[in-house]
C-alpha cells in the first residue's frame, strides 16, 4: 500500500512511500547482523562503479539463502524491515534453538511454521526441490546449482513459475519472460515475494537518494568533454545516434549476448520490449 502526501513542499509533492503494516519488530537480531565497512563503488580510491556511495550507516542482515535445516520445523517469530533490499525479512526460530532470516513472501505471517526438505508440503515459505513442486506453482529464491544457495528471483514482488518437468531438469519461467532449464535437484521456496509496490515508491527529493547511497546520475549529453562520454561535446549538433555506454558499447535495445556461444539451458529467450511500452 502506497501513502501519498499533501504538496506542502517541493520535496513532498511527488513523494510516495510504502506503508508496512506487517512489520512486527523494529530492531534486528544482533547475532544475525554484521557491520558494512569501507567505501562503496571504489577500489583503492578509483571509481569502479559510478553513481554510488556509502549512504546512511546500516547493518547487513545475514540471510539464509542456502536453507540446510532439513526436516527441522521453524516458527515465524517476526517480520522485519531490511534497509539493504526491497522485500522484508522473516525471522525463523528453529525447533533446535537456532535462528535465521529468510526473505518474506506474501502470505507468510507470524506464528506460521515452515519446513525444508523433500517431504515438506508445497505451501508458502517452505523450500523444496524443483522436482517436488507442482507445475503452475509460483516460486522464488531459486538455486542455479544444487547446494550453492539461491541466486535467482530475490527481488520485491517477483516470482517464477514451474512450467514442465523433463528428466533431470525443470522448465522455469522467470520474471523477465525467459524460460530456463534448471536442475531438478535445485531448491526453491514457495510463494511470491512481498512488497510488490516497492517499485512504485517515489522518494521525492535527492537527499533521500543520497541516504540510500545513490549519487547524481549525470547524462552523457550534459558532459562537455568528449573523452568522458560518446554523447559528450559542446559542438554536437547532429544528434548522438544510437545510445552508447561511457565505454562506447551500444545500449538500450542492443543485444549483448553472444550468438556463437549460446546457453543450452535457455529454452525461450526473454522478449524484447517495444518502444513506448
Amino acid at each position: 500500500m502506497l501513502k501519498k502526501y499533501k504538496p506542502t513542499s517541493p520535496g513532498i509533492r511527488t513523494r510516495k512511500t510504502l506503508v508496512k503494516s506487517n512489520i512486527t519488530k523494529s530492531k534486528p537480531e544482533k547475532r544475525l547482523t554484521k557491520s558494512i565497512k569501507g567505501h562503496v563503488g571504489r577500489s583503492k580510491g578509483t571509481v569502479t562503479s559510478r553513481f554510488r556511495e556509502r549512504g546512511a550507516k546500516k547493518h547487513y542482515r545475514i540471510i539464509e539463502f542456502k536453507r540446510i535445516k532439513f526436516g527441522i520445523p521453524a516458527k515465524v517469530a517476526a517480520i522485519e524491515y531490511d534497509p539493504n533490499r526491497g522485500p522484508d525479512l522473516a525471522l525463523l526460530h528453529y525447533a533446535d534453538g537456532e535462528k535465521s532470516y529468510i526473505l518474506a513472501p506474501e502470505g507468510l505471517e507470524v506464528g506460521m511454521v515452515v519446513e525444508v526438505g523433500e517431504d515438506a508440503k508445497a505451501q508458502v515459505g517452505n523450500s523444496l526441490p524443483l522436482s517436488n513442486i507442482p507445475a503452475g506453482m509460483p516460486i522464488h529464491n531459486i538455486e542455479l546449482n544444487p547446494g550453492k544457495g539461491a541466486q535467482m528471483v530475490r527481488g520485491a514482488g517477483n516470482s517464477a513459475v514451474v512450467l514442465a518437468k523433463e528428466g533431470n531438469f525443470v522448465n522455469v519461467k522467470l520474471p523477465s519472460g525467459e524460460v530456463k532449464k534448471v536442475a531438478a535437484k535445485c531448491y526453491a521456496t514457495i510463494g511470491t515475494l512481498g512488497n510488490a509496490d516497492h517499485r512504485l515508491a517515489r522518494l521525492g527529493k535527492a537527499g533521500k537518494m543520497r541516504h540510500l547511497g545513490r549519487r547524481p546520475h549525470v547524462r552523457g549529453v550534459a558532459m562537455s568533454n568528449p573523452k568522458d562520454h560518446p554523447h559528450a561535446g559542446s559542438y554536437r549538433d547532429n544528434g548522438t545516434g544510437h545510445p552508447k555506454t561511457p565505454w562506447g558499447k551500444p545500449t538500450r535495445g542492443f543485444k549483448t549476448r553472444s550468438r556463437t556461444h549460446t546457453n543450452k539451458f535457455v529454452v525461450t529467450a526473454r522478449p524484447r520490449k517495444r518502444k513506448g511500452k
